[in-house]
């Protein structure tokens, strides 16, 4: 998925909202630079090969992760093709305009008539940078499938639209970017490149995930075996507070389901420290009886390695 839009219209948030919503993976602007150096090393990538450095990197993430790629043109980057979903984000001036003056530092305030040529400023460097990457100042209509009014509704319903649209279109049981398709984009940007005497080294990667015991991983894996969406250790729950209102204990459980809004605690250690979490657990449904977890003993985890054969990867 691309999500793009006018300057000071917030679409990275809309972003961010939809990623965790589908449990994919965001890449906003700051991380394609990086993984555009981890690619390229010193070599300096003059606009006019941005698109191309840019599609390779995200192709070849793209066969191993679901992708909400935020930043300005995303929907250049790839052609329509069935496994891809282009969101662009619009608002009236008079809203960018009050973005422009909130998102400024708290000690530099800004009357409207200096925002307003702020963002013309902002709106003047954008054209002529989309005109370097892309031979125009601005996308086409025809390079969206979904186009989403700031005006009429916050990030958060916005996201809730992309979700919905994803859903619709079916991206996430579509799978990943199939191996075919990546080697033809692959050629084709790979070819351009080489007429900038650019040669990718294949460097960059997402970083996967660090688990912090080897049964996590075997669960991760179940999940993404029958293609459930599932977060790694997302959020923690204060559970007691000293009278100065600190926090003096909290609980994170291991998984967060969000398709199913539930919570999954593994346990698999000694009878000790069983007791110890369950304790936790307990207090846990009691601060917060809207919370929805469910806890694997040791017995049942075991159940569910021998009937699905499962393993850590890479043993």
């Amino acid at each position: 998925m691309t999500l793009s839009g006018e300057p000071a219209t917030r679409f990275e948030e809309v972003a961010h909202g939809a990623a965790q919503l589908l449990g994919y993976e965001l890449v906003a602007e700051s991380r394609l630079a990086q993984l555009v150096a981890e690619e390229l090393g010193e070599t300096a990538v003059p606009d006019h090969a941005w698109r191309a450095a840019v599609a390779s990197i995200v192709a070849r993430l793209a066969t191993q992760h679901h992708l909400v790629i935020a930043c300005e043109g995303a929907e250049s980057l790839f052609a329509p093709m069935p496994v891809l979903l282009r969101a662009g984000v619009v608002a009236p001036e008079a809203r960018r305009v009050g973005n422009v003056m909130i998102d400024r530092p708290q000690d530099c305030t800004l009357e409207r008539a200096d925002a307003a040529a702020e963002l013309a400023r902002i709106d003047g460097e954008a054209r002529r940078r989309h005109k370097a990457r892309f031979g125009r100042t601005a996308p086409l209509p025809e390079n969206f499938d979904l186009i989403l009014n700031a005006g009429q509704m916050d990030a958060g319903q916005m996201a809730e639209v992309v979700r919905a649209a994803a859903a619709a279109r079916c991206l996430t049981e579509a799978g990943f970017l199939p191996p075919e398709a990546e080697a033809k984009l692959q050629f084709q940007t790979r070819l351009e490149l080489a007429r900038h005497g650019i040669v990718p080294a294949r460097r960059a990667d997402l970083k996967r995930t660090v688990f912090g015991h080897p049964s996590e991983e075997v669960f991760a894996n179940l999940l993404d075996f029958y293609r459930i969406q599932w977060q790694y250790e997302p959020r923690s729950f204060p559970l007691q507070w000293d009278k100065d209102g600190n926090v003096i204990e909290a609980f994170t459980p291991d998984f967060y389901l969000p398709e199913f809004d539930l919570y999954v605690e593994l346990t698999t250690m000694k009878q000790t420290l069983v007791t110890r979490k369950n304790r936790k657990i307990k207090l846990l449904r009691a601060v917060y009886p809207h919370v929805n977890i469910q806890v694997f003993y040791q017995k049942d985890f075991q159940d569910l390695v021998f009937k699905y054969g499962l393993r850590v990867s890479g043993t």
